[in-house]
Order: structure tokens, then C-alpha cells, then sequence
């Protein structure tokens, strides 16, 4: 007897739904087609056992099973539900009368019990589509389906759960969330807040400025000063995403399964800290069977590099293209995937291998020329494609011990989403722009315009300090955010001011 039974196959972040045929006939064999890995080849094992567990058998007859399209490789034990159901209906154990409206998928321990599967986001939209009714998943990733309207999500524990709703008609519990509850009740308490943070409020300043923009930046000081701490509590002061963009990161999470069980809707902006031994396929994604890699998974969030001296150099120049692109594209011979990867950038590092500034009371100096081999670690146009460039000090003692409480990050959040709503006023008309560092030369031009005492203002800084020609289009972005964060229609040269002191690295000079 032939039985259907269908499941999915995630490819990048998108799903295709796979049609599982079970066929028992008269002979002896286990055939298993249609392009299975290892993973699934072995689920006739853990099906065996499972059946078995729950007084049911894998027939003694020829059982033929087809994974349609069987050119298309399918992977991973999320299919071990799909197949042992698919093998109970076919050989007569339990009836199913309705089995085609269901996508099933889970993966099987010995006893019957389900383990939680990858990509359950993606497979939910995929069934949503193509017209399922419902979706029978494992019961850790119920949550994480659900958010997917207008199709019934069961989550189950068990395989015998399963059985008795199809045989004998028990019902299974449906997993209903409010998504919109449950993405705005976590918006207001952040687990970093910049009301840690003692002193520091010029870098505090800089960090609004940043989330403002949505400009790259990268912190420069000793061991110590709290550049770390920093740029943890950065997502804080984000403007909170929109439910489009909390469906599109927590799309991504799924394919690789790292959202927690039993949750569902990401809300908090994503923040990657990857240790500076990473490779580069491990930072913009790939492997024979391409997986997202971290600038993929801090999509609408934040990418933080530590040390970014201590990165390899090959690393940080596979990151220029996404950067400027805000996704990445890889390419096999077979297929080709792109995932998105519009994050921004925060980057730290020490001025010099000893860790310090070229000053005189530090614990340990290092040469100007030792200090210009560092830096020259990192590439120009990497650093062309970070917008601020900000000193970090220590702390002194005073400050440290001084137990009066910094602003809170909902509140700096406030004036940051004040800032960003007009940036989004601004640019309504074009499709690519969202927020100030996404301008081109083009739209800097248009929106950027100075009045005559300001260019001149940036003429002579830009002369005086020794600030090379790629510092000139940074300034004017930086400048546009500062008086956006003001609710200035121009850019006055107090703005023009503050945003030239963002320049650091550009400054001919900055190591003597």
C-alpha cells in the first residue's frame, strides 16, 4: 500500500516543502531515495526502536521510500516523525484519513519522545503557503512556529500523541501566541543598560550618535576603560525593530537553531561578540552546505569585533563587500544562497601592542613605528566603511565610586527613535535608505548642504588636522545624524564641529 506524508527542506532561509512516499510490498528490504544523508539513513534504527517502545513494529515486508524531488539532498533527523507515520499508515497499523493536511516533522529518541528540529520558522511560512492546515512539530518549537498566522500549530512530545490523534481521534493541543504581545513585552527591559555605566559621557554621546545613524564605529583605548561594556550595552539604546524585521532575524536563528526552546519571536536586537580566532566562513557564512555565519546572524543588530588588530587580516577584508551590500551571497556549483546582513559594526582595539597610548606614565609604551605596524593591521578600506572613530580613557576613581546612577537606555532610546523617525520621513521615497549611514556621495550632496561659514569651518579642520579625503564624506553623514538627534532641519557648524572630533584614525600625526 502507497501512503504520502510531507515534511520540509530549508535552503538558506527559505523552506521546500518534500513529499515523503511510503510504499509496502510483499518481499523483505529497508530503501530508502531521494538524495538522504547519513542522519537519515540511520532513522530506521531509531524508528525501530521508537515503534517498538510504544507496541508498534516496522512491517517484515519490502518497504520502499521515496524523498520527492529526489534530486534535491535532504538533510538533518527532522524527518523521523514524517517517516515512521508515513511507515504505520502504509503497513495498516493506524488509519489516517486526513494525513495530507499535515506537515510533520520531529526528530525521534528510543523511547517515542521528540527532539527539537531546525528551521521551524521558515517551514511554517513554507506550509502557510502552499495551503496545510496544520503543522505537528516537536513541542520546543511550537512557540517559534506559531508566530505564523492562519495555520494550526500542534506541539508534541511524544510519537504516541501523534498516533492517538490520527487512529483514535484524541486531540492534540493547538499552540496559539499573541505575537504582538509577546514581541512588545520585552522591549522595555534590556538586560544591558548604559545605567551601569560610571562616566564616560562623551563615549556615551558617540554611542547615541551611532545607534542615531546607524553609523559603524570603533572604540580605541587601554585595557580597562570599558570599551567592552560599552558596545554590550549598545542594542539598548537601538530603536526597537519592527515585526518585519523581528520575523526576518529570527528566520535566521532558526535555520541554525539557535533560538531558545520553548520561545518564540526574537525582540531584542541580536548581539554577536565572535572571538578574534574565527575564520572567515564562520564570519560571513558557507561550508558545503552553506550555513549563515555571524554577520548573518546579527541582521538588524549588532556585530561586535574585540581586539580588531587580533583578527586575521583575510577575516576582516571578507567583510568589506557585505558591508557596503548589507547581504551576502554564496555560491556552490549547484545552487547559490544569499542572506541578509544589514548589522552595524562595532569594533575595539588598544592603541598599540602594549595595550596603552603613547604617553609617558603608561604601564608599558610601545615605539611610534611599533604602534603604526599595529594599527596598519587594520586595512583603509575598512576602516573607509567605519564612519566614528572615538578615544576611550579610564575611568578615574571619583566617577568609579560615585554612586549616583547614569541615564537609562530607555530613555537615551527615546531620542534615538526621535532621530530615526526623521530619517525615515527623509528617505520614504528611496528604496535602498533607511537611516543616514546608508547614503551614497549622491544623497550626501542632497541632504547633506552646509552654509558658507560651515565649509569653511570644515575646510580649515580638514587642512589644520590633516584629515584625508575619505574623513570629508564620514563628517558630513555624522554631522547630518547630530542634527537630526537636535531636530535641525540644517547642519550648523557646532554639528560640524563635534562630528570632526569623531576622526581619530584619519588624523596624519594621531601616533607621535
Amino acid at each position: 500500500m502507497l501512503k504520502k506524508v510531507y515534511a520540509s527542506a530549508v535552503f538558506g532561509v527559505e523552506a521546500s516543502t518534500i513529499t515523503v512516499e511510503v510504499n509496502v510490498d510483499s518481499g523483505i528490504g529497508y530503501h530508502l531515495v531521494g538524495l538522504p544523508d547519513n542522519a537519515i539513513k540511520e532513522s530506521n534504527y531509531r524508528i525501530a526502536a521508537a515503534l517498538q517502545n510504544n507496541g508498534y513494529k516496522i512491517p517484515g515486508k519490502k518497504i520502499t521510500i521515496n524523498m520527492a524531488p529526489a534530486d534535491l539532498r535532504k538533510e538533518g533527523s527532522a524527518y523521523d516523525l514524517t517517516l515512521a507515520i508515513g511507515i504505520l499508515t502504509a503497513s495498516k497499523q493506524i488509519q489516517a484519513e486526513n494525513l495530507e493536511d499535515y506537515l510533520i516533522m520531529g526528530e525521534l529518541s528510543l523511547d517515542g519522545s521528540l527532539q527539537p528540529i531546525k528551521g521551524a520558522l521558515p517551514i511554517a511560512i513554507k506550509a502557510r503557503e502552499e495551503g496545510f492546515k496544520g503543522f505537528i512539530l516537536p513541542s520546543q518549537n511550537a512557540k517559534e512556529a506559531a508566530i505564523v498566522s492562519d495555520l494550526k500549530v500542534y506541539g508534541v512530545d511524544n510519537i504516541k500523541q501523534v498516533i492517538n490523534y490520527f487512529d483514535k481521534g484524541d486531540a492534540l493541543e493547538q499552540t496559539i501566541i499573541d505575537t504582538r504581545k509577546e514581541f512588545y513585552k520585552s522591549l522595555d527591559f534590556p538586560e544591558f543598560d548604559f545605567s551601569d555605566v560610571k562616566g564616560q559621557e562623551s563615549i556615551k554621546r558617540c554611542m547615541e550618535i551611532a545607534a542615531a545613524g546607524g553609523h559603524n564605529i570603533i572604540l580605541i583605548g587601554p585595557p580597562g576603560s570599558g570599551k567592552t561594556m560599552l558596545a554590550k550595552r549598545l542594542p539598548s539604546i537601538l530603536p526597537p525593530m519592527t515585526l518585519h524585521e523581528a520575523l526576518e532575524t529570527t528566520k535566521i536563528h532558526s535555520v541554525v537553531g539557535r533560538i531558545k526552546e520553548h520561545a518564540g519571536l526574537m525582540a531584542q536586537r541580536p548581539f554577536r561578540s565572535p572571538h578574534h580566532t574565527i575564520s572567515d566562513v564562520a564570519l560571513v557564512g558557507g561550508g558545503a552546505y552553506p550555513q549563515p555565519g555571524e554577520i548573518s546572524l546579527s541582521h538588524n543588530g549588532v556585530l561586535f569585533l574585540d581586539e580588531l588588530p587580533e583578527f586575521k587580516r583575510s577575516v576582516l577584508e571578507v567583510m568589506r563587500q557585505p558591508l557596503e551590500d548589507r547581504e551576502v551571497t554564496i555560491s556552490r556549483a549547484k545552487f547559490t544562497v544569499t542572506y541578509p546582513s544589514s548589522f552595524m559594526l562595532v569594533a575595539s582595539m588598544n592603541p598599540s601592542p602594549g595595550g596603552y597610548f603613547n604617553d609617558p606614565d603608561a604601564p608599558v609604551t610601545s615605539s611610534p613605528a611599533e604602534m603604526q605596524r599595529y594599527l596598519s593591521k587594520i586595512s583603509g578600506p575598512l576602516l573607509d566603511r567605519i564612519d566614528i572613530h572615538i578615544e576611550v580613557t579610564p575611568v578615574p576613581f571619583e566617577k568609579l565610586s560615585d554612586e549616583r546612577k547614569g541615564e537609562s537606555s530607555v530613555d537615551i532610546r527615546k531620542r534615538v527613535t526621535k532621530a530615526r523617525e526623521l530619517q525615515t520621513e527623509r528617505f520614504s521615497d528611496l528604496e535602498n535608505v533607511h537611516y543616514n549611514a546608508q547614503m551614497n556621495t549622491k544623497q550626501i550632496r542632497a541632504y547633506c548642504k552646509l552654509e558658507p561659514s560651515s565649509l569653511e569651518l570644515l575646510k580649515s579642520a580638514m587642512e589644520r588636522l590633516n584629515l584625508s579625503a575619505r574623513a570629508y564624506d564620514r563628517i558630513l553623514k555624522v554631522a547630518r545624524t547630530i542634527a537630526d538627534l537636535e531636530h535641525s532641519n540644517d547642519i550648523t557648524g557646532n554639528h560640524i564641529s563635534e562630528a570632526i572630533q569623531y576622526r581619530s584614525l584619519d588624523r596624519e600625526g594621531w601616533l607621535g
